[in-house]
């Protein structure tokens, strides 16, 4: 009786999960590239921990990196400074505002960041410098490859499948919609236009050497 219930129990965990390809196509319907795709459960009893290991964003070579870092909610990011100058790093947007001022290595302590959203991160120093943390209210992230797909195994069931891109021509917007995951894999085409933003040459002298 025992060995028939386990393998119910394990059927049942077979049925119900679901193990498939999320593409997401441009406006041309051309496989979109480093976009960022998450899933929140229709379900909003649903709760999940908090990440215990802190995310990590450095400024390396003058950059970000990486460039885009996605996180969930209450999780906590650290800075370091891999360059041999110093960097002042900050962001003035709604989600996080936060300042971090010139430092070598490693600062202190690392940041928290409670309230989901885009993150647009900038140095004080370095113009050019730009990068984005998005924090998400779901465990189920990931971004998209040169196919413009993701790959996810979770539980089957009703989701809000939510896109959003450092190129999108409103970068404060992410795309949202309605799903189902059964068996079929998941194709949505973005309705923003994808705006390529011209990169900044490095200045390779200034005053913090």
């Amino acid at each position: 009786m025992l060995k028939q219930t386990f393998i119910l129990s394990l059927c049942l965990m077979v049925f119900n999960s679901y193990a498939g390809t999320i593409t997401i196509n441009d406006q041309q319907q051309k496989p979109l590239a480093n976009a960022v795709v998450w899933l929140t459960p229709a379900d909003k009893s649903v709760e999940f921990p908090a990440p215990t290991t802190p995310f990590i964003m450095t400024q390396k070579d003058r950059q970000f990196i990486p460039h885009v870092l996605v996180v969930p909610q209450n999780a906590q990011v650290e800075f370091p400074n891999a360059d041999s100058i110093m960097h002042h790093v900050y962001s003035f947007s709604k989600a996080k505002s936060f300042e971090l001022k010139l430092y070598r290595e490693q600062p202190q302590d690392p940041i928290s960041f409670e309230q989901t959203g885009v993150v647009e991160l900038g140095c004080n120093i370095h113009d050019w410098m730009l990068g984005y943390i998005v924090v998400v209210d779901s465990p189920y992230y990931a971004m998209t490859n040169d196919k413009g797909q993701i790959e996810l195994t979770l539980e089957a069931g009703d989701f809000t499948l939510n896109i959003w891109h450092s190129e999108f021509s409103d970068i404060s917007k992410t795309e949202s919609k309605a799903i189902s995951l059964t068996s079929a894999p998941v194709v949505y085409q973005i309705k923003q236009a994808i705006i390529s933003r011209v990169a900044v040459g490095v200045d390779e002298f200034d005053d913090y050497e």
